[in-house]
């Protein structure tokens, strides 16, 4: 996380009232709910997942086992039954 400073960012009178509750001190002002990401976004490991399992459900579909999808992905029997069977497909 990068440091600024708070005077570079905060009209005075606004400065002068967060100084009352905290002086010093670093504090984090989190993003407001409407602006966060959610996991996976800013690095496209969300869409990453979400085109293999994508991937995995075709091909259970087509008549692989979960046997041969859990040696094919590197994942356990039971993570392949998750996505085949998940109620979001």
């Amino acid at each position: 996380m990068k440091y600024t400073s708070a005077e570079s960012v905060f009209p005075e009178k606004l400065l002068l009232e967060i100084q009352k509750y905290v002086q010093g001190r670093m504090i984090y002002i989190p993003n407001s709910v409407g602006s966060r990401k959610k996991w996976g976004e800013k690095s496209g490991n969300r869409a990453y997942l979400n085109d293999r399992n994508r991937q995995i459900r075709c091909l259970f579909d087509e008549g692989l086992s979960i046997e041969r999808l859990s040696d094919m992905f590197s994942l356990s029997q039971d993570s392949i039954k998750k996505i085949v069977y998940s109620k979001n497909r």
